[in-house]
């Protein structure tokens, strides 16, 4: 039996598909698809993620992922809780998958045959982007039937990217693709303001990330802004720790009075 709300993520790591858990970004329940149950795979390696060192003999299977979550829907239905969205997360960065487009577009059948007030949602690190088949699945997704496309944004210059994200991609090039992506489709973005090492985010790093922030909401298609707090155990811990809510307020403020003053208007929330 699936119990909800699930407070933690844990679950993904033994091998499931398809996981119910209570998002306090989504407001409520949110149903998970993790298309990597053996490991994880992702192109960055930020030292705040949640997903700790595990493998499983588990393998992807389509047919599976859909009877899982039709199971899961029917079960939240049947005890009258609302499903808030379905959301591409699981352990790394759905777009790697070589299963992403199919099961993106089975869950998108689900969805709105069972419960089509629920938002669609792909959190992603945005290195999908630069694969031109997978912007194109994104920007087509977003632009015809409304996926919610969260796209990480945790540094405004390269240097902090090198500390919190840690990853290959060139900061620059990563970047690129991003506003190209903001500039032609619909995408919320979200960021995560923590410590690493005992140190927050230079006064450096705060201006060119609201530099930044300003430039991608100058085109009209950042839906929100979403800052948030580390509130769940890392297996880096206390590497990485959880900045005090009175910084997050500050730069959620911050951001507002840099958007105001771009002439920009573009909800922001945090989550302590």
């Amino acid at each position: 039996m699936i119990v909800f709300p699930v407070e933690n993520h844990r679950n993904r790591e033994d091998g499931s598909l398809v996981y119910p858990v209570h998002s306090r970004r989504s407001g409520g329940l949110s149903i998970g698809i993790n298309l990597f149950p053996d490991k994880k795979v992702c192109s960055f390696d930020c030292p705040y993620c949640e997903i700790f060192p595990f493998a499983t003999t588990a393998q992807f299977d389509l047919e599976t992922m859909k009877d899982e979550l039709t199971r899961t829907v029917n079960n939240a239905r049947h005890r009258a809780i609302p499903i808030q969205d379905i959301c591409f997360s699981g352990n790394g960065e759905p777009t790697l998958s070589p299963h992403f487009e199919k099961a993106l577009e089975a869950v998108r059948d689900i969805q709105k045959k069972t419960v089509p007030g629920a938002k669609l949602v792909a959190i992603t690190c945005g290195a999908g982007l630069l694969r031109d088949e997978i912007f194109s699945c994104l920007q087509n997704a977003a632009v015809s039937y409304g996926l919610d496309v969260w796209l990480k944004l945790d540094a405004g210059d390269e240097a902090w990217y090198r500390v919190i994200n840690r990853s290959a991609i060139p900061f620059d090039k990563l970047i690129a693709k991003i506003k190209e992506f903001v500039s032609v489709c619909p995408a919320t973005l979200q960021t995560m303001l923590c410590s690493i090492g005992g140190a927050l985010p230079s006064g450096v790093e705060d201006a060119a990330w609201n530099d930044l922030a300003l430039e991608l909401a100058k085109t009209g298609n950042v839906r929100q802004f979403q800052l948030y707090g580390k509130a769940r155990p890392s297996a880096e811990d206390p590497f990485a720790e959880a900045a005090p809510a009175s910084y997050l307020e500050k730069r959620a403020k911050t951001l507002e009075e840099t958007l105001a003053c771009g002439g920009v208007e573009v909800p922001v929330s945090i989550y302590t």
